[in-house]
């Protein structure tokens, strides 16, 4: 067997919203540094591999998605490994390595990896490299970079161990060998130089006039002198003074030319994937004005669309960049002349990358429609970007400062003043004015901007032709690192829809305005696989959902209530729900239907908390504060429904705090109900899960 192909191995990826992909690619660049060819396939890509017969080691990048689930591209994988006649032998020719992707603030951990490790380890598949699982809640580099960093020894040995068995001739190991040599020496060439540079850029400045390096005496004693704050600009001891490791410059492979040409004809990029254009034609404020955060529903006309979908769906809306971040940016990098030239991007004919060019990048489109709707120019800075806009940046101060940002002994600085401040690329390049990055650069690292998922708040039996949603306006205050903004999509979403936003109460617009004067929206439904009520309606549900998480609640009840109008003898289980918010008097969302469901008998229990009003003058001492508290004052109904009755429990809101605080109180009321310690309690839990009977819908 040739050298090549005893170094040759697979990578496949499970990806969502692009970050396994990224890391994927990542790992199948840096494969040929160390030695290796690494060909790469989409998990869904189905014809382009066959782990049934794959003979190379396989690296498995995979993310989470929904509720612990493995993402829509791996669903086919998944299903075919999954097929109960399969032996357990069926892999036993297979050695891999998975590093699983996830987010600690949600349920289910890294769950859509697992699901596949355990499965190909069931099949008899064996590792040659110990499963890594990344959080995306603390930084996924955290663990991807250590984790891609050991892979390369791990494959040299698997490598090794695989030529043995092979009884491989002396020539291809003296090959190997011969690899390792030169990629050693390369390895320390590129140390030594990089401490070089990052040595003199502790002590020196570049001059940009003549590109000569000057010692910067009197700035080095004027530093000392004054006692520092560490901030974007700026390390202090011991970052300031330390050698830096970091990440290897990414090579560059696209080319980018603008050309002075007609652009006409830009428009929303909804025609792919299954956007639809659909009339607002209802926008309500459902908060008081003085709340702490407002909520907006909206209402979209979809009768002249053939959409379908059930309460506990989803739907993507398609939301551009915000014009005036688009216009800095375009004058940050000097092409405020050049927006609406025709752009082409190619690939570099020398680069060594096995990419194509990004899909999301139109060819011929105008810059400004580009950096408009297709590229998350909001989107945070990963370090690998960092590290390539410290080669564009003049200052060496500025320089230094980007390279500690992106370095493993400036991790600490990097989660607190870019990812933990939502930093975009536009707050990099006005915190360092020396940065001039090229065009391409921004193409190459900058992902692509992705729909934002709203869950609908209706159901088409009481709205025929209609959906709502509702959300809250997401506002960043401001903070040294960037100015304040609203997120994306709900600040773009307020402004979109002021023409017909009203309070709660008063006379739709569609009845004031002719549907041609009405806002639009692209729009595609986005079906839940389990988000959904139960088929039969006699079992009975237990619904948590503060704030706007209480969205397709409203869809189920509106929904039931409906299958009660049309099948009266039909038997219904019963409904609670669990609702919680600020103030009873400011942002107490749907009240009055919430109100007209509990009166009807639609939803049997509606329990309600308020955890910043002032408690009542009788009765206040226990006073419930948040949904979890009122779970515990309920634990014995919620116990009898879920583990007697065989009921349903579904849970929406925000990840970060209300789903973790329910899911303790959930093992609290099992355990206590059960008698049972934490372990068996969880056990229980998992149970429910895996029943689909235990259903988040959450975000962070």
């Amino acid at each position: 067997m040739p050298c090549e192909v005893a170094a040759h191995f697979l990578i496949l990826y499970g990806s969502q919203r692009g970050q396994a992909q990224s890391i994927a690619e990542e790992i199948c660049e840096q494969a040929a540094d160390h030695g290796f060819t690494a060909d790469i396939s989409c998990l869904s890509n189905q014809d382009k591999y066959n782990v049934d017969s794959e003979i190379r080691p396989v690296v498995f990048v995979v993310s989470t998605t929904g509720d612990g689930d493995p993402p829509d591209t791996a669903q086919k994988f998944v299903r075919k490994i999954k097929n109960k006649t399969l032996p357990h032998d069926h892999l036993s020719h297979l050695r891999y390595a998975l590093l699983a992707l996830g987010d600690t603030n949600y349920a289910n951990f890294c769950n859509g990896g697992k699901t596949i490790d355990s499965r190909l380890q069931q099949l008899g598949a064996k590792h040659f490299y110990a499963t890594g699982h990344a959080d995306d809640g603390t930084g996924l580099e955290v663990v991807v970079d250590p984790w891609i960093e050991g892979l390369w020894d791990a494959l040299k040995k698997t490598f090794s161990s695989m030529s043995a068995s092979d009884q491989q001739g002396p020539a291809c190991s003296d090959c190997t060998q011969d690899n390792k040599h030169k990629n050693a020496l390369g390895q320390e060439n590129n140390k030594a130089d990089l401490e070089v540079d990052l040595h003199l850029l502790k002590l020196s400045e570049v001059d940009s006039q003549n590109g000569k390096t000057v010692t910067s005496d009197s700035s080095v004693a004027e530093t000392r002198s004054t006692t520092l704050v560490a901030s974007l600009k700026q390390s202090v001891s011991p970052l300031s003074e330390s050698v830096l490791k970091v990440p290897a410059l990414p090579p560059s492979y696209l080319e980018v030319v603008l050309e002075e040409a007609s652009t006409e004809g830009d428009t929303v990029p909804s025609g792919e994937d299954g956007y639809r254009e659909v009339s607002i034609s209802k926008a309500v404020q459902l908060t008081q004005d003085d709340a702490v955060k407002s909520a907006i529903l909206l209402e979209l006309d979809i009768s002249e669309q053939d959409i379908a979908y059930q309460p506990g769906d989803s739907f993507d809306i398609l939301c551009p960049n915000r014009a005036n971040e688009v216009e800095d940016l375009l004058l940050r990098l000097d092409l405020q002349m050049q927006k609406n030239y025709a752009v082409q991007v190619n690939l570099l004919k020398n680069s060594s990358k096995k990419a194509k060019v990004p899909l999301h990048i139109p060819q011929n489109s105008s810059l400004q429609f580009i950096l408009t709707w297709c590229l998350e120019i909001r989107s945070i800075p990963k370090k690998a970007f960092v590290r390539a806009l410290a080669d564009f940046t003049r200052s060496g101060s500025e320089k230094r400062r980007l390279l500690e940002l992106c370095s493993k002994e400036g991790s600490a600085d990097y989660n607190s003043f870019i990812r933990d401040t939502n930093i975009c690329v536009l707050d990099l390049l006005q915190a360092f004015p020396s940065c001039l990055p090229p065009l391409s650069l921004l193409f190459e690292h900058l992902p692509k901007l992705q729909p934002r998922a709203y869950s609908a708040a209706s159901s088409s039996l009481q709205h025929p032709g209609k959906v709502h949603f509702v959300f809250n306006v997401v506002e960043f205050p401001a903070c040294p690192e960037h100015p304040a903004r609203t997120g994306l999509c709900t600040g773009w979403l307020v402004d979109h829809v002021s023409s017909i936003l009203r309070p709660l109460g008063t006379v739709p617009a569609s009845e004031r305005l002719g549907t041609s004067a009405l806002p639009k929206v692209h729009v595609r439904p986005r079906p839940s696989s389990t988000f959904h009520l139960p088929s039969d309606p006699s079992v009975p549900v237990v619904m948590v959902g503060p704030g706007t998480g209480v969205a397709p609640f409203i869809g189920f009840l509106q929904q039931r209530e409906k299958e009660h109008e049309m099948n009266q003898e039909a038997t219904f289980g019963e409904t609670w729900l669990f609702f919680g918010c600020r103030h009873k008097d400011k942002d107490f969302l749907f009240r009055e239907e919430l109100e007209r469901f509990a009166h009807n008998g639609t939803l049997s229990h509606l329990i309600v908390c308020f955890s910043r009003d002032e408690p009542d003058e009788v009765g206040t001492v226990n006073r419930p504060t948040y949904v979890q508290h009122n779970l515990l004052l309920h634990a014995k109904n919620v116990a009898s429904i879920l583990l007697k009755d065989k009921g349903c429990l579904y849970v929406c809101g925000d990840a970060k705090n209300m789903a973790k605080d329910v899911n303790d109180t959930l093992l609290e009321i099992i355990g206590n109900e059960l008698q049972l310690d934490k372990l068996d309690a969880m056990k229980i839990v998992a149970g429910l899960r895996e029943e689909k009977r235990y259903l988040q819908d959450i975000w962070s």
